[in-house]
This record gives C-alpha cells, sequence and structure tokens, in this order.
C-alpha cells in the first residue's frame, strides 16, 4: 500500500521493520521503487534478495521497462533463462506492453519471435498485447497478420485492433471491422468498440456514421456514453465547422464536462477562425483547470489570427499570471535496445554534455556552408 502510493520511506520502515526474509513484500518494494523512478534502488534490493520468486523476475524486468531501460530488462530476461526461472506469459506481455509504450518495434519483434519459439499459449491477453504493440510502433500490416491468424479473438483483440487501424491511417478498414464485430454471435461491442468506431469517424469525416454510432450505441447497445465519447463526437464535428452542435451537444451531456473536452472545441474554433465561440470554451477550459496552458495558447492563437494583438498578448500574460505551463515536447528514440528519451530544452540525459556539443558544432558546420 505505501509503496504503490509512492510512500517509499513508510514503505522501507515497514519492510525492514520484518526479521524474517518476506520474499511477496520484497516483490511489492521492487515495483513501488521502479515507479517512482528508483530503478536502481530496485535493483540492489532485487540483487540482495537471497531467493527470488517468478513474480520478483518480472516486477523487476517491468520496472527496467517501464522506466525505458529495455536494454538491461532483455539482459535480465536472458538471466531469468540462465537461472532456468521460466517465463510466464506475464513476462512476455510486460515487455510487450513497454514496447508498445515507447514504440520499440525491434525488441518487440525479437518477444513476438520468442513468443513464436517457445510454444507460449496465444490467449486473448497475449494477442492483444501483440496487437496493441505492434499498431503503437506503426506496424500496422503485422497487427492485422496477428489479428488474423489468431485462435482465440477476444473482445479486447477485437477493441485493439481497431482502434489501431483507426490511428493509423486505415479508417475504413476499422469500420468494417467494427461492422463484423456487430455481426459475431458470441461477441458484441462495448464502450472500448465505440471510441473506436467514433475515432475511424473523426479521422474520416465521416459525420453522419459518427452520429448513426452515438446514437446505435445508446439506443440497442444501452451503452452511456462517456466522457471520451463525447469528446469523440466534438472533434467530429468541430473539424466539419458544425461548431454550434458540437457546443450544444456540450451542454446536453448527462456528465459533467472537463477541460479536455471544451480544448477539443477550442481547438476547432481556432480552425476556423470562431472568435466568440473560442472565448466561452476558452473560459471554460479556464474554469475547469486554471493551471492548463493550452487553453491561453490557443485562445492567443485565435486572436492573434484574427489580427486582435493587444487581447493575444493579454491571454498569453494572463497564463503566466496563474503560473500555467506548457508541457515541453518529448521525444524518444531507440538504440541498442535502450530507450532514450528527451525534453525541449531538457538536460537530464547522462549524456547531455556531449549531445549538446555536437549540436552546436552541426550547426557551426551549416553556418559553413550555407
Amino acid at each position: 500500500m505505501y509503496a504503490n502510493s509512492g510512500l517509499l520511506i513508510e514503505a522501507r520502515r515497514v519492510l525492514n521493520g520484518h526479521v524474517e526474509f518476506d520474499v511477496v513484500a520484497c516483490n511489492s518494494m521492487i515495483l513501488g521503487l521502479a515507479k517512482c523512478g528508483e530503478i536502481d534502488e530496485s535493483r540492489k534490493l532485487f540483487d540482495a534478495m537471497p531467493t527470488k520468486s517468478e513474480v520478483t523476475w518480472n516486477s523487476m524486468i517491468s520496472g527496467y521497462v517501464r522506466n525505458g531501460k529495455l536494454n538491461k530488462a532483455l539482459k535480465l530476461f536472458h538471466m531469468m533463462q540462465q537461472a532456468r526461472v521460466e517465463p510466464s506469459e506475464f513476462t512476455m506481455v510486460s515487455l510487450l506492453n513497454a514496447c508498445a509504450h515507447l514504440g520499440a518495434l525491434q525488441l518487440g519483434e525479437w518477444v513476438h519471435g520468442y513468443i513464436k519459439k517457445n510454444d507460449f499459449e496465444l490467449n486473448a491477453i497475449v494477442v492483444t498485447a501483440l496487437i496493441d504493440m505492434y499498431c503503437k510502433c506503426g506496424s500496422i500490416e503485422n497487427a492485422i497478420q496477428v489479428f488474423e491468424a489468431s485462435p482465440t479473438r477476444g473482445l479486447s483483440c477485437w477493441n485493439s485492433i481497431i482502434i489501431g487501424l483507426a490511428m493509423n491511417g486505415h479508417e475504413r478498414e476499422a469500420i468494417k471491422l467494427f461492422s463484423k464485430l456487430e455481426s459475431s454471435s458470441n461477441l458484441k461491442p462495448d464502450s472500448v468498440s465505440f471510441i473506436g468506431v467514433l475515432t475511424a469517424c473523426k479521422h474520416l469525416g465521416a459525420i453522419d456514421k459518427a452520429r448513426d454510432y452515438f446514437a446505435l450505441m445508446m439506443n440497442k447497445y444501452e451503452i452511456e456514453p462517456s466522457i471520451k465519447h463525447y469528446t469523440c463526437m466534438v472533434e467530429v464535428l468541430g473539424h466539419a465547422s458544425l461548431l454550434e452542435e458540437a457546443g450544444e451537444l456540450i451542454k446536453g451531456m448527462s456528465i459533467k464536462s472537463d477541460a479536455i473536452i471544451w480544448g477539443s472545441l477550442l481547438s476547432s474554433c481556432r480552425k476556423h477562425g470562431n472568435v466568440e465561440m473560442a472565448k466561452r470554451a476558452a473560459r471554460k477550459v479556464r474554469e475547469l483547470d486554471p493551471t492548463d496552458a493550452s487553453g491561453y495558447i490557443l485562445m492567443s492563437s485565435v486572436q492573434a489570427a484574427s489580427n486582435q494583438f493587444e487581447e493575444a498578448m493579454e491571454s498569453r500574460l494572463s497564463m503566466k499570471e496563474r503560473s500555467a505551463e506548457k508541457e515541453p515536447g518529448c521525444s524518444s528514440i531507440e538504440v541498442c535496445g535502450e530507450v532514450h528519451e528527451f525534453l525541449a530544452g531538457g538536460r537530464l540525459h547522462p549524456k547531455t554534455l556531449e549531445i549538446y556539443s555536437l549540436l552546436n558544432d552541426s550547426s557551426f558546420a551549416l553556418q559553413e556552408i550555407d
């Protein structure tokens, strides 16, 4: 409980208060440290344990992948094999989920190969993790192959491939698969399925289809729309410049609105240059989340595009006065099985000095060429 809550001092106090070694408690501590970014401390505890269970190895591996240390996770996986500890489906799924999150396609393909080579059961959980990994890594062809070759297709598999297709520019295929899911004899769409098909409609600009699916969800399947469903509809309508209808949809929601849905409307207002509605949407964003910088930035862009430069400056000043901060841009790259993450203006990478030195040299070289 303490470790999951990030209260590591309290967790250590409880752990150290036990005279006898407790493998379950140590496993919890390893996971807690990893969640808080203390991956080196996790490894120290792992190495100090006199006996390790399968869960111990899985906890340490998932800790490494959670912190982007894919190369170390792979090495530990090899150590797990050398220690003759049989990896489980949880081990494979943990690695696949990390690859999906970090976009590490090369390692994801290796894990898939290992699963096939060692005849792991391709149950719904493993298949879903494989589809999700390939989709999030942009390898949609492999995702489709996994889905089509799957001996068992649970609803999570269908949802994963529908969302993956919708997010990778295959909107029509996503809608076709949703229709196949509807005609399935033993499965029926759930709320996640409808998020997938509405996302496809959003990217495709299929307004009427989106309306039909939204009504189908409530009337036939009796699924109460969540904030994500409403946000998809607002984005569909906003993209088609139906801003008034989008605003009315938000006002008529059966649940409380949030800053994200009003931010979606505000973004559409910027795209179509609707200053008056943008002001109303921006006011709602600020009310619901005063620290969210996106409302101020989007409103400033709308005003600047309409030649209201003084108002645009006021929006920017208001953002600073309320201490609203824009999240810095983030990118990552996979090198030799390890994912390196970079923030805009960041200097936390262990090779920061070498990186900036190289960038400065490259910039100087380009100036010389010019």
